[in-house]
C-alpha cells in the first residue's frame, strides 16, 4: 500500500492504485471496478462507512482492519481516511473508447499538476464529455492526489493514460472530431466558436503551454478573453469554460418561459 501511494513505478508494475476514502471507494463500486482489499482503521469509521466497506467485502474485496495508529503510519499523511482500498486501474485504450462518447474528447498535454489533471477529469464528466485522455508526458492519473481531485470521476469517465499526444491528435482527426488548442491568447473567442459539433479540446502544460508538435497538429486555437490582469486562467478552470461551454452550445435552446425548445 505504501509502495502504490508514493510509487508511479510500483502502480505501473502492479496495475493498481490507492483510493482514498469510503465515497471514492463507494464510486468505485459503483463503475463495477475491481476492488482489491480494503484497509480500515476501526477508531475512525463511521457507519456509513463501514457499509461501503461491508459493500467491497460482498464483492470479493479482503478487509485488513488496522491497530491504532498503523494508518497514519501507511498513508503518510497527519489526518489520512479512516479507510482506504487498493482498486485495479481503469483506464482505456483509445480504440476502446466506444463511438458514441466521441464528440467530445479532453485532451491533457503535459499536464503536470496532480490536481489540476484530477480537476479536469471530473470536470469533464460534469460536461458531459465522452473521454480525457492523459498523454505522455503529464502526471500520472493514478497519483493519489490525482485520484481525490477526480471525486471519483475517474470511475465513470473514460480515460485514456499514457498515448503520445501527436498520435492521439491524428486518431481524434481521423475520428472527424475538430482539434481546439488552447492558448491564454490570440486564438479565437471561445465563445464565438462552434463546439457544438464532434472536438477535442486540448490543454498544454501549466508554465510552457502547448508542445509545438502539438500545436502542428491543431484544426485551430481557443482564447478565454480576460478583463482583469491575469496572464492567464488556470488549466483546470479552462477546462471548466471551455466543457461548459460545449455542454451549453449542445443543449436545446430555452423558451422564455424556462423550458427546452425542440431543435
Amino acid at each position: 500500500m505504501r509502495q502504490l501511494l508514493a510509487r508511479r513505478d510500483a502502480r505501473s508494475s502492479e496495475r493498481r492504485f490507492v483510493v482514498e476514502g469510503a465515497k471514492a471507494i463507494g464510486e468505485a463500486l459503483d463503475a463495477g471496478a475491481a476492488v482489491e482489499s480494503v484497509l480500515v482503521d476501526d477508531e475512525r469509521v463511521a457507519d456509513a462507512e463501514r457499509r461501503v466497506v461491508q459493500r467491497a467485502a460482498a464483492a470479493g474485496a479482503a478487509v485488513v482492519e488496522l491497530e491504532r495508529g498503523v494508518m497514519a503510519r501507511v498513508a503518510g499523511t497527519v489526518a489520512p481516511q479512516g479507510v482506504m482500498a487498493v482498486v485495479e486501474m481503469v483506464d482505456v485504450a483509445l480504440g476502446d473508447v466506444p463511438p458514441a462518447s466521441r464528440d467530445l474528447v479532453v485532451v491533457c498535454a503535459e499536464v503536470r499538476d496532480p490536481g489540476n489533471l484530477g480537476t479536469i477529469v471530473r470536470t469533464a464528466g460534469a460536461a458531459g464529455a465522452g473521454a480525457v485522455v492523459s498523454c505522455s508526458g503529464s502526471v500520472d492519473l493514478y497519483n493519489p492526489k490525482t485520484v481525490r481531485a477526480s471525486a471519483g470521476a475517474v470511475f465513470h469517465v473514460p480515460v485514456v493514460a499514457g498515448p503520445d499526444a501527436e498520435e492521439v491528435l491524428d486518431e481524434l482527426g481521423r475520428w472527424g472530431l475538430w482539434r481546439w488548442g488552447t492558448v491564454p491568447r490570440g486564438g479565437r473567442d471561445y465563445a464565438a466558436a462552434d463546439l457544438a459539433g464532434p472536438v477535442a479540446l486540448t490543454l498544454g502544460n501549466e508554465a510552457h503551454g502547448l508542445p509545438p508538435a502539438v500545436s502542428s497538429r491543431l484544426d485551430g486555437l481557443l482564447s478565454i478573453p480576460m478583463a482583469g490582469p491575469a496572464e492567464s486562467l488556470n488549466v483546470a478552470a479552462t477546462a471548466a469554460v471551455l466543457c461548459f461551454e460545449a455542454a451549453r452550445q449542445r443543449r436545446a435552446p430555452l423558451r422564455l418561459d424556462g423550458t427546452a425548445a425542440a431543435r
